[in-house]
């Protein structure tokens, strides 16, 4: 055997001791020195396309290429997940000074490299014949310069020089007691074997060189796990390695594991706490690692819709004891990736009916991850939403570095969808809800979609009313359900026409709806009537389409001040506030007027004015039929003793008669005349007459009258004075429904035929 001495080690993953940092610039650079390498990361937004890094040494700056990289011992790489570009110098790169060399083996995410001390004694586990063989091709050509052999199975091994090594990407760095070796992955002098199932690549170099009649010799090894992880369903990254990666392990026992996460491990109660997990299975370690793991990393990434991916440097270290106490440091560093996760947000609908608001919680976002618009019922709205009045949005922060948006529309804004359920009798509220999301920074966007419904009760709409100088003015703030009741004035649907008709101005908008009624005009009743004023009080009604039934009522009475006033009702009774002062002679007293049945006298009076109320039938009223009305009528005197004192000359004509009339449509009379109840479907119209003023028509309390809503009163051409009725009589008809009675009597002479029938016994007397 040719004598020499034998050096020979076994490369796996591995880190190194202490790098040297150097301060760096701030700003888009990150510099950290971890126990292997040193890092700097680099914003890629700021490194752009054309960026490359330099090693700085003794003798000048050296660039880091792709083809030089892995041969030198750096890494560079781009993580658009993280947003940065990664640059490792490890700790026997080219350029790198370092000190306190120890024996270190290590698998690169692009390289494999061993380091070896120079008094390391040769290894037990190489095969003598290969070694045999080797030794003898090495004696043969060595020469004084060191050469290097790459050994494959069944190939004859072919000597060259370290330069030519080089030139092929092969790497051999000499220090002070110490040999780097360093290989990129995948080279032609690499092969690739299955060990336990494990994929790993090996490659074996001999370095060799005569000093005089000694060949000094040194065998490396190096060989890695190739096993690229996996993911499994209870939530672990799994990555293998066989126990023994090559025959040159085989001696080596009392092995210890060492596991972190970034090239750093922690302690065994830490990884434990963590859920780390190195297990042993027939000769392949498997480590498992939960892929949310402290220290990992998230990114949300969309393909359709929203995932997520994990991803993580595991480290760990194989620390084996040899038969010659000398220990092996085998590191391993490998970045395991998730697959694509299904993240979904969700969303909520806390919405409280009765609150009238929709509220919807989408929650469950990634911090990377933000809203920028959102579609309610296909309008889009940009997010924060701007000078919105109906909806509001808020964000709101979690401490598991995700965050919500709730949102909040009012069931009265335009933009909900509303429906009357008849079925549910209830109003049905319907929110279609589209998110614009967008992940950053790359701004890919993606939607989420999520509808909501709630059922309200439905309430006829009510009118706010106030009380103004010449009447009463409504207002109703429209709903979009308020189409459900139709509006009208007792049994007339409110229009614009019915509004002209009767001297009502009416306004309306897609918001509101404002009706002003002045006092005594159609529907407009007055009550509670003194000297001093009335009330008067106008009532809006709230129907059902179908069935005109009734639903609601807005109703509003106010007090008016009033000088003369005279109110005819439906249930036949006369009440007027007359003003005496032309009437009444010298020292006259208004407490002695009365009607023309002098028992019929004043409820109220002060220095000039008179109240008198009294049924229609009585206190010596007259009645006058015309062709489509009937005026009841009836005058306030002065004793004739007081009238002649004011002017004996003409004690009557030039005294002033009040004169009262109460007109009401004959068709709206149901029982006429009778002496126990009277009925009209409307208010009679009133008069009070002055004759030396010449005033006819009513005299409003406030204001003359807009306008005259009945056709002017046509009486009978019978100059008849009627005769006045005996107490207690009782007319022959007593329920006597004129509208259809009427209708029964022959075509010519109705009106003459009815005169003739019952002018005796309903007209000729003081009802």
């Amino acid at each position: 055997m040719t004598p020499g001495v034998c050096l020979s080690v076994t490369l796996l993953l591995s880190m190194w001791a202490t790098a040297k940092c150097e301060q760096l610039p701030d700003g888009a650079f990150q510099t950290v020195c971890h126990d292997r390498f040193l890092m700097q990361a680099v914003d890629l937004s700021f490194a752009g396309e054309d960026h490359r890094f330099e090693a700085v040494d003794e003798t000048g700056m050296h660039p880091v290429t792709k083809e030089n990289e892995a041969q030198c011992g750096y890494s560079v790489s781009a993580v658009p997940l993280l947003g940065l570009m990664l640059y490792r110098a490890y700790y026997f790169s080219c350029h790198t000074e370092n000190k306190d060399d120890k024996i270190e083996v290590t698998c690169e995410s692009n390289f494999m490299e061993v380091s070896v001390r120079s008094d390391v004694a040769c290894p037990t586990g190489t095969r003598r014949d290969d070694w045999d063989a080797v030794t003898q091709t090495a004696y043969a050509s060595a020469t004084s310069d060191w050469q290097v052999m790459f050994q494959r199975v069944g190939e004859e091994p072919t000597p060259m020089s370290l330069d030519e090594a080089h030139e092929l990407r092969y790497e051999f760095l000499l220090t002070d007691g110490r040999l780097v070796f360093r290989a990129p992955y995948g080279q032609p002098h690499s092969f690739y074997t299955e060990v336990n199932g494990v994929p790993v690549e090996t490659i074996h170099a001999t370095l060799f060189s005569r000093q005089n009649w000694v060949v000094l010799m040194v065998d490396l090894v190096a060989a890695c796990s190739m096993d690229v992880g996996s993911y499994d369903d209870s939530g672990y990254m799994m990555w293998r390695t066989p126990e023994v990666l090559h025959p040159s392990m085989s001696g080596l026992h009392e092995t210890q594991f060492n596991i972190g996460i970034n090239s750093e491990p922690v302690e065994p109660t830490v990884a434990e706490e963590r859920g780390y997990i190195v297990e042993k299975d027939h000769g392949t370690v498997r480590i498992s690692i939960p892929y949310n793991t402290e220290g990992g990393y998230r990114k949300s990434l969309v393909s359709g819709d929203l995932y997520e991916v994990y991803f993580f440097d595991l480290y760990l270290e194989q620390v084996s004891l040899a038969e010659d106490h000398m220990d092996t440091r085998l590191r391993f560093r490998k970045t395991l990736t998730t697959p694509l996760l299904p993240r979904p947000v969700f969303t909520e609908n806390k919405t409280v009916p009765e609150e009238r608001v929709f509220t919807v919680y989408l929650g469950d976002v990634p911090d990377d991850v933000a809203l920028v618009a959102v579609h309610l019922n296909g309008q889009a709205f940009t997010v924060p939403f701007m000078n919105a009045l109906g909806h509001t949005i808020t964000k709101v922060i979690h401490p598991n570095n995700t965050h919500g948006y709730t949102l909040k529309v009012s069931m009265e804004d335009p933009v909900i969808r509303q429906q009357f359920s008849k079925e549910d009798g209830a109003m049905q509220h319907t929110l279609e809800i589209n998110y614009t999301l967008t992940v950053l920074p790359e701004y890919e966007p993606f939607y989420h979609l999520a509808s909501v419904m709630a059922f309200t009760d439905v309430s006829p709409p009510v009118f706010d009313a106030v009380c103004t100088e010449s009447g009463i003015s409504f207002k109703l703030d429209r709903r979009p359900f308020d189409y459900l009741w139709e509006i009208t004035i007792g049994s007339d649907l409110l229009t614009s026409e019915l509004a002209d008709q009767h001297g009502y101005i009416m306004s309306t908008d897609s918001n509101s709806l404002l009706l002003e009624v002045p006092l005594f005009s159609h529907g407009f009743k007055s009550t509670e009537a003194t000297l001093k004023g009335f009330f008067g009080t106008f009532e809006i009604t709230m129907r059902d389409p179908e069935t005109s039934e009734v639903q609601s009522s807005s109703v509003k009475t106010c007090p008016f001040s009033t000088t003369e006033l005279i109110m005819c009702s439906t249930d036949g009774r006369l009440t007027v506030v007359a003003d005496l002062s032309l009437a009444m002679p010298n020292g006259g007293n208004p407490t002695r007027t009365n009607l023309r049945d002098k028992y019929c006298g004043p409820k109220e009076t002060d220095g000039t004015r008179a109240l008198f109320s009294f049924p229609l039938n009585s206190c010596g009223s007259t009645v006058k039929l015309g062709k489509e009305y009937v005026t009841y009528e009836n005058e306030i005197f002065f004793s004739k003793k007081l009238r002649a004192l004011k002017n004996p000359a003409d004690p009557i004509n030039n005294i002033d008669r009040v004169t009262v009339q109460c007109t009401y449509p004959l068709s709206g009379l149901f029982r006429l005349f009778s002496v126990y109840k009277f009925e009209s479907d409307l208010a009679g119209v009133g008069r009070i007459l002055h004759s030396l003023l010449s005033t006819e028509g009513l005299r409003s309390p406030t204001m003359e009258p807009t306008s005259v809503t009945h056709s002017p009163v046509h009486t009978t051409r019978r100059t008849r004075r009627p005769v006045s009725m005996r107490p207690g009589y009782q007319p022959p008809a007593k329920y006597i429904k004129v509208s259809s009675f009427l209708k029964n009597l022959p075509k010519k002479g109705k009106l003459d035929i009815w005169n003739e029938v019952n002018i005796k016994s309903l007209f000729s007397f003081n009802p």
